[in-house]
């Protein structure tokens, strides 16, 4: 009796918390890119670790994940990843990751054993779909084509078949090297364009909406959201909600909810 008791009190809390996700692009899939600050192999190593925490994140809530685009580091870690998370409500739940996220450790790649601190910028945005218009000119796109990298990439790199555009007008940068074909990698690139150009008018409004509102509650793009201390002590801790855990390990595993709940709920599901 118990145990129904639990499962319905958490069925009835989690679609209070779906109302929560009331925006258009709640619903739609997301698009998560990691990008390693400065600091080579540190950094890079540091990317690929929240990538695999994403990549858990998913597994957890049967999400959909797959890599649009892998760029490898050169001695650990990655230069670059795109995942594109396939799922219910999957960019409403994600969109708070957006920003700086810091590392704290004792470096395997430090023979002093030595504490390092390193950083990532994470960046998701929602997958536009057919019923989302947006206009793109196809003489604003400039195509490049090269040879697929990363893992997986060894039976497709005897051809040009990634890609890359550059947008003029906002001067975005897409990659992508999903599949063999150049073709649908050009058709899902153009995809990811749109879904960028869509975040940032739907950015734009939201901030101009702000400022006529005079929100307190100001979230500054790019900002250090949270920390992820593993010494001299183990701690994750998200400064804008003050909510922390001493289990890094679950964290890193992808057990991230508590996080992403807290930021909506303080936020109003508002970015």
């Amino acid at each position: 009796m118990d145990d129904q008791f639990k499962k319905s009190e958490k069925a009835i809390a989690d679609l209070e918390f779906l109302q929560m996700l009331s925006a258009p692009e709640d619903k739609l899939n997301a698009i998560l890119k990691i990008n390693p600050g400065a600091g080579g192999t540190e950094s890079q190593d540091w990317a690929e670790m929240l990538m695999r925490m994403y990549i858990r994140y998913g597994e957890r809530h049967k999400f959909k994940v797959r890599e649009l685009d892998f760029q490898e580091g050169e001695v650990a870690g990655i230069k670059s990843v795109s995942l594109e998370i396939d799922g219910d409500f999957a960019f409403g739940y994600l969109k708070g990751e957006n920003g700086v996220h810091r590392l704290v450790r004792l470096s395997p790649f430090d023979s002093g054993n030595r504490r390092h601190t390193s950083f990532a910028s994470v960046y998701v945005y929602p997958v536009v779909d057919n019923e989302i218009e947006i206009e793109i000119n196809p003489s604003d796109i400039n195509w490049d084509t090269f040879r697929s990298s990363g893992p997986g990439g060894q039976n497709v790199n005897k051809v040009e078949s990634a890609v890359r555009l550059r947008h003029l007008p906002s001067g975005l940068v897409v990659e992508c090297q999903e599949t063999r074909s150049q073709g649908q990698n050009r058709e899902k690139a153009i995809q990811m364009l749109k879904s960028q150009l869509y975040e940032i008018e739907m950015r734009k409004k939201q901030e101009a909406q702000a400022k006529i509102e005079g929100s307190k509650k100001k979230i500054e793009w790019g900002s250090q959201i949270r920390s992820y201390v593993l010494h001299p002590y183990k701690m994750v801790k998200d400064h804008r909600v003050e909510v922390e855990t001493s289990n890094t390990q679950a964290v890193l595993d992808g057990d991230i909810d508590e996080f992403l709940k807290s930021y909506l709920m303080e936020y109003g599901g508002a970015e």
